[in-house]
């Protein structure tokens, strides 16, 4: 299910500004607290729901019984044209986290991959995948929920 947007976005022409910089930070941060917003640790607090959210400084995981839905940033330092790329995994499976001393015995295996690259438009910033569909923030969470619904019912199958 896609949520596809139509406002018009510029092309790149020159280097990003600070302030564009800025405005696409916000929307990973935006997008990330959509889809895993922090959580206040306490002792003893292990209740886990039906889709288990864990957050990174850099993305997140949602990670049900046998699917995940993987959400990572990497902000381009190299290159003076591109703002960065975000990446969006869908797993089968469970997904080893990084840090963690405990590995579920199943493996995950990657599904599909995909690749958004943010794109200024007015205050905020547009998802643009390789092929072409468009999203703002909240209809790319909405839709990162979606593709771990869909691989959860595949599994089900």
């Amino acid at each position: 299910m896609d949520y596809p947007t139509t406002t018009e976005s510029r092309p790149r022409t020159s280097a990003p500004t600070a302030k564009e910089k800025s405005a696409v930070q916000r929307s990973v941060t935006q997008l990330l607290d959509a889809l895993a917003p922090h959580k206040v640790v306490k002792r003893g607090d292990e209740t886990h729901g039906p889709i288990e959210q864990h957050r990174t400084p850099g993305g997140c995981v949602l990670q049900a019984r046998t699917a995940a839905v993987s959400v990572s940033w990497f902000a381009d330092t190299r290159s003076q044209d591109t703002l960065g790329e975000l990446q969006i995994n869908v797993w089968n499976g469970v997904v080893a986290r990084g840090g963690g001393s405990y590995r579920r015995p199943t493996h995950a295996t990657i599904v599909s991959e995909r690749v958004a690259c943010p794109t200024i438009a007015g205050d905020g910033c547009i998802w643009r995948t390789k092929d072409g569909v468009e999203f703002d923030t909240a209809g790319l969470a909405a839709h990162c929920a979606a593709l771990l619904e869909q691989q959860i019912k595949e599994n089900a199958a």
